[in-house]
This record gives C-alpha cells, sequence and structure tokens, in this order.
C-alpha cells in the first residue's frame, strides 16, 4: 500500500496493493493497523453504498455540526471524484481537487471531516460507490453546496449532469451562513 498526501490539507491518497491470478484479484481496504502507520489512524461507524448510473452527479455534501470523514473507493464504474475545502479561515477555504476513480484501478481517498464532497459518474455503466465514514449520518446536520458554484468554479467533466432536485435547489458557498461553516476542531490525520 502507497499511501500519499493530497493537494488539500488532510486528503489521502491510497493506492492498494493488489494480488492478481488466472482467477481474478484480491486486495485489502481496510485494516486499522496498518493504515494507522500510515497516519490514518481513524475509527469508522458506518459503510455507504450508492449505485448511480451514467451522468448522475451527488453533492456537494456535508455535515456541520457531526462531520463526517470518509474513506472513498469505487468497485465498479467510474466517478470524477471532487473533495472542496469549507473550514471557514482555512488557508485553503473554497480550494478544491479532484481525482478519477474507478473500479478497475486499486485507488482510495480519504476525504478528511471539515470538506464537502461530490461525484459524477464518467464511465458508460453504472458505479458503485463505497465509502466509510467516521460518524453516522445525521439529517438535521446535512449541507449541501451547488455542484456548479462559480466561486467554486470546478472544472466538472459534465455540462448536464442527473441531479436531485436537492442538490439542483442547493446554495452557493458563500450563500451559507458562517456558523453553518465553523468546525470544531478534530484530529488531524498526519501525512
Amino acid at each position: 500500500m502507497n499511501v500519499s498526501d493530497g493537494a488539500l490539507p488532510g486528503v489521502r491518497i491510497i493506492d492498494l496493493d493488489v494480488y492478481a491470478d488466472a482467477r481474478g484479484d484480491f486486495r485489502e481496504t481496510w485494516n486499522a493497523r496498518d493504515y494507522g502507520r500510515h497516519g490514518l489512524d481513524v475509527t469508522f461507524v458506518q459503510d455507504n453504498l450508492s449505485r448511480s448510473r451514467p451522468g448522475v452527479l451527488r453533492g456537494l455534501h456535508f455535515q456541520n455540526p457531526r462531520p463526517q470523514g470518509k474513506l472513498i473507493s469505487v468497485l465498479r464504474g467510474e466517478v470524477y471524484d471532487v473533495i472542496v475545502d469549507i473550514r471557514r479561515g482555512a488557508d485553503t477555504f473554497g480550494e478544491w481537487e479532484a481525482l478519477s476513480l474507478s473500479g478497475e484501478t486499486a485507488r482510495q481517498v480519504y476525504v478528511p471531516e471539515g470538506f464537502a464532497h461530490g461525484f459524477v459518474v464518467t464511465g458508460d455503466t453504472d458505479a458503485l460507490f463505497h465509502y466509510k465514514c467516521t460518524d453516522f449520518y445525521h439529517p438535521d446536520t446535512e449541507g449541501i453546496i451547488r455542484w456548479d458554484d462559480p466561486a467554486l468554479g470546478i472544472d466538472w467533466p459534465v455540462d448536464d449532469p442527473v441531479l436531485s432536485d436537492r442538490d439542483r435547489e442547493a446554495p452557493g458557498l458563500n450563500d451559507l451562513p458562517d456558523g453553518r461553516l465553523s468546525f470544531r476542531q478534530t484530529h488531524a490525520v498526519g501525512s
């Protein structure tokens, strides 16, 4: 396993070891001891799996209070995965980074608490998107930022994605009240 830093603080990119033979392949997708040795000393309390059709865009979602760190894997299909720093007062507030993830690659990404997250399915098949969370889902603390917010300028690889009504009608980052983006100090995920 190779773990490297993303462009934003606390974002980690994990390239898994894959053991392949004529039958297929095997990869270990979570091991608290080994990931902890690479600075990912976190506790996960919930796993989620979504299936999305080609062209579906989900996000940009976050929780506050009760933020979630997420360990993301794509099990099938391809996605363009976007992470946005929404920690008011951070040097990188409003900055984003994106990665292409697929079921064919053995790559994961860790999204720390205090960041918004979204993805769009870029392949020709449905995508199975799996993520482990550091806190439970709390619908009353969920927030959404408009996917095409001009203040963010995210370079999505789609012009007309399939969206839920909530995602389509979400406010821009600068339209959210200050208190909505004030995150409590959390444990840092080391490099």
